[in-house]
């Protein structure tokens, strides 16, 4: 585990050399987990979400018919730009930079926050601002999903070290809805008590 948090100019090289560095959009690894991402969440509506880290907007495009408001936010400006070319003016959906936890929204309470494949790219101290900010930014009863790469990176922390931290933080708060591994990810669903 590692202090320093990846930085917006990191990313940015990423989006810029490559229109598509994770498959996101491509792989039949990425459909299928963000398809099951979906089904796990598809048993209620959502009256005001947060997807962080939406990179290209494929697993936005999935969320937005769940959510009657789903604010989507990237560190990357043109991650944001490929986001937009996918989600367009979807109505109820908001796209916005920001580099959470250091920044953050300005809204009082989200029913439900996703953090898929991002929180692993957080230093030690942006975990525990996160973790900070979801207890005191999560509805009662509202969500929290958390969907990470569980192999080998060269990121701050592992899937499981970055998930571990967040639970650490939160666990008197939420309680588990869901934890499972699959082949090379897992995927934990809390509930805010």
């Amino acid at each position: 585990m590692t202090g320093t948090s990846l930085t917006a100019k990191y990313f940015d090289d990423i989006f810029g050399s490559d229109d598509d560095p994770w498959n996101l959009a491509s792989s039949d690894y990425e459909a299928a987990k963000f398809a099951h991402t979906h089904d796990v969440l598809a048993d209620r509506r959502y009256a005001h979400a947060l997807e962080i880290g939406c990179a290209h907007g494929v697993l936005t495009s999935h969320l937005a018919p769940m959510c009657d408001s789903l604010l989507a936010i990237d560190i990357s400006t043109k991650a944001l730009t490929k986001a937009r070319e996918r989600v367009g003016d979807r109505p109820g959906v908001t796209l916005a930079q920001m580099a959470f936890p250091q920044e953050t929204p300005d809204a009082d309470a989200f029913d439900l926050v996703v953090l898929s494949e991002v929180a692993y790219y957080w230093g030690l101290v942006d975990l525990d601002r996160a973790g900070e900010w979801l207890r005191d930014h999560v509805a009662p009863e509202g969500r929290v999903i958390l969907v990470h790469y569980t192999g080998e990176t060269d990121y701050p922390h592992s899937g499981d070290e970055a998930v571990e931290a967040l639970w650490t933080e939160l666990g008197l708060d939420f309680e588990v809805e869901l934890s499972e591994r699959k082949d090379k990810y897992r995927l934990d669903l809390w509930k805010r008590r």
